[in-house]
């Protein structure tokens, strides 16, 4: 019939590779050749499109001597910086992975669009504003879909509309010059101004304040108001507390919180709120059905009197049950009205405001 029958130990690696993965493709299970360098996968590709028919002898015997290998492996290594680095995730500072990132990928050891592909949105919005517009749009075109729309959003309108143009020529770009352009855009990068913290002051001090006691929070406030009455209020925008729940909770998710939290918890916070704290204990018990409300008063009377101590720490946990369900996406939080600081500092004044709106919100 014309067709050659390879037999015989007298097999090239590549030839013994192609019998492995037609067997395998055989068998219907996946194998992914996409993770081979491009020129393993033209060879292999080739060298399959050369073979015959291999007799059942000496399949026996590849598969045979592949498996002894495969036994004689102790342990194996990446074999390239991108996926070492990737296997040592959380195990070095971001410094030092950044670090060799940049400099494999300068060196052309590995993929510079790794690196860009992970560089802060903000960062890649200033590369797109200053590059050339054809640099960007080739950057946008291997950013992860995500990531560029992302950085999409924070645009000018016009720039976006001059890179989406440009994206439609950035095809026929070959992998020497990508490399290139990654090189020169990881450059650029490294020429950018950082800041040394990340993060917004107010916003790390309100996540500080947010896990402190009470009395600590209520008194770093007050002396933050004398200091720095605007550095004060930006805090105050990022804390969330019990006594913020009233105005920070949708009435119509008060059912769903009291699932998340154990009901011993619960109970033991609703018995231990006082002064500023009872309104959230009546917009929580006016959020849920008449029976499980009075079924609960029952119970925080049966409970007796609970230490300040053990109060706080329960409302602590149902707080931090709602910033769960808030981070998971289950709960949205109101956001804050300009000047709406009631209930944030100690005082005769904060407890008429706080006082004010809550039966409102718990008769919705």
């Amino acid at each position: 019939m014309g067709i050659a029958v390879i037999a015989g130990p007298a097999l090239n690696a590549r030839q013994k590779a192609a019998i492995i993965v037609r067997l395998v493709l055989a068998e219907g299970e996946d194998i992914d050749l996409a993770q081979l360098p491009p020129g393993l996968q033209t060879d292999l590709a080739q060298e399959m499109a050369l073979m015959g028919m291999v007799d059942r002898n000496t399949r026996n015997a590849v598969v045979a001597e592949f498996c002894e290998k495969l036994e004689a492996v102790g342990l194996s290594f990446p074999g390239d910086i991108d996926s070492t680095l990737d296997l040592l995730d959380g195990h070095l500072s971001p410094d030092t992975t950044d670090r060799l990132r940049r400099m494999a990928a300068l060196n052309g050891a590995g993929d510079p669009w790794d690196r860009i592909s992970n560089m802060a949105p903000t960062l890649l919005t200033s590369l797109a504003r200053t590059e050339a517009v054809e640099i960007a749009a080739v950057m946008f075109s291997k950013l992860p879909v995500p990531r560029a729309a992302e950085v999409f959003g924070l645009l000018e309108p016009e720039l976006a509309r001059q890179i989406a143009y440009a994206m439609s020529l950035t095809g026929g770009i070959d992998s020497e010059a990508l490399q290139r352009i990654g090189k020169a855009l990881i450059q650029a990068a490294d020429a950018v101004p950082q800041p040394p913290l990340a993060g917004k002051a107010g916003e790390k001090v309100g996540a500080i304040l947010n896990s402190s006691a009470s009395s600590m929070r209520d008194s770093v406030l007050e002396g933050l108001d004398q200091d720095d009455a605007d550095f004060a209020g930006e805090v105050r925008k990022t804390i969330f507390t019990w006594a913020h729940i009233p105005t920070r909770i949708d009435p119509r998710d008060i059912a769903r919180v009291t699932r998340e939290v154990d009901n011993a918890v619960l109970i033991k916070a609703l018995a231990g709120a006082r002064g500023k704290d009872q309104p959230t204990v009546d917009f929580l018990l006016g959020g849920i059905s008449s029976r499980l409300a009075e079924t609960m008063r029952e119970e925080m009377e049966a409970l007796g009197k609970v230490s300040v101590k053990d109060a706080e720490e329960a409302m602590d946990q149902v707080v931090a049950a709602i910033r769960r369900m808030e981070a998971a996406g289950d709960l949205f939080l109101i956001a804050k009205e300009e000047g709406e600081e009631g209930e944030q500092t100690e005082g005769g004044e904060e407890e008429a405001d706080s006082n004010a709106p809550a039966p409102d919100h718990g008769a919705g």
